[in-house]
C-alpha cells in the first residue's frame, strides 16, 4: 500500500490544523470530569427543585451513577460529535481536488482508504480512553469505596462499537462522497440494528448490544459470555465494511 504513512501523518496533521482532534479531545475531557461530578450532585440538585412542601428522596449517589452518565454521554452525544466531524471524510478533498494530485503522483487508493480508517480509529480511542481515565480518577476520589463489576470489558464493548460505527461511516463515505449523504446512510444503517432488536433471537447477535447494554454488565446482571456473538459479528462487520469501503473506492470517479 504505497504511501499508507505519509498519508496518515497528513490526516492527523490535518485534524489538528482543523480543530477536529481538539473539538473531540475537549467533549470527552469535559464528559470525563463532569460525569462522576453530575452524580455526585445530582441528589442535591433535585432537592433543591422540591417546591411546596413536596419532598424529594434521593438515594445516596454511587460509583454506579458515575458510570452510568459515562455511557449515557457517550452513546448519546459523544457518538453524534464524532459522526458529524467524520462526515467530511473524502467529500472536502473531492470537492477540492486534492485527492486527484496525490493519486497521481503514486499514492494508491487503499492506502488512502486504510489511512482514513486509522487515523479515525486513533482519534476515537484517544477520546475514550481521555474520558474513561478522568472518570475513573474523579469517581475514585468521590466513591472511593465503591467496586464496578466488568469495567474494563465494559469500555471495551463501547470501543469496539465505536470502530464498528467509524467502519459503517467510511463505507457511506466512500460510496456517496458527500458530507449530507455519509450522515444519512450512517443514520440509517444505525437505524436498522435499532430495528432488529424488536426481535429477541437476534438481539444477541447484533453489534448494538455493545453500546446499549453495557450497565447490565456493570450490575452483574448481564454474563461477560453472552457478548461473544455480538463481538464476533462486530467485528466481522467492521472488517466488511472496510472492504467495502476500500473496493467502492477502488471504482469511484474522481
Amino acid at each position: 500500500m504505497k504511501g499508507y504513512g505519509a498519508f496518515l501523518k497528513k490526516e492527523i496533521l490535518e485534524y489538528a490544523k482543523t480543530y477536529k482532534l481538539f473539538i473531540m479531545l475537549l467533549v470527552f475531557a469535559a464528559f470525563g470530569i463532569t460525569n462522576p461530578l453530575v452524580a455526585k450532585l445530582m441528589p442535591e440538585i433535585l432537592k433543591s427543585l422540591g417546591t411546596g412542601g413536596i419532598v424529594i428522596s434521593v438515594p445516596e449517589p454511587t460509583a454506579l451513577d458515575a458510570w452510568t452518565q459515562f455511557f449515557k454521554n457517550t452513546t448519546q452525544i459523544g457518538f453524534i460529535v464524532m459522526v458529524i466531524i467524520f462526515s467530511g471524510t473524502f467529500s472536502s478533498e473531492l470537492s477540492k481536488g486534492t485527492l486527484v494530485n496525490l493519486l497521481t503522483k503514486g499514492l494508491s487508493r487503499p492506502a488512502t482508504v486504510l489511512s482514513k480508517y486509522t487515523a479515525m480509529v486513533l482519534l476515537w480511542t484517544a477520546c475514550i480512553a481521555l474520558c474513561f481515565g478522568l472518570t475513573c480518577v474523579y469517581t475514585v476520589y468521590l466513591f472511593p469505596d465503591d467496586e464496578i463489576n466488568n469495567l474494563p470489558f465494559s469500555v471495551f464493548c463501547l470501543w469496539l462499537f465505536g470502530l464498528f460505527l467509524l467502519a459503517v461511516l467510511l463505507l457511506s463515505a466512500a460510496l456517496t462522497g458527500t458530507a449530507y449523504g455519509c450522515l444519512l446512510l450512517t443514520g440509517a444503517v444505525v437505524a436498522s440494528c435499532v430495528l432488529i432488536n424488536i426481535i429477541p433471537e437476534a438481539k444477541r447477535y447484533n453489534p448494538v448490544l455493545l453500546a446499549s447494554e453495557n450497565m447490565s454488565l456493570l450490575t452483574g446482571t448481564a454474563e461477560v459470555s453472552s457478548y461473544g456473538s455480538s463481538i464476533m459479528i462486530t467485528c466481522i462487520a467492521a472488517f466488511a465494511f472496510v472492504l467495502l469501503s476500500v473496493m467502492a473506492f477502488r471504482k469511484k470517479q474522481i
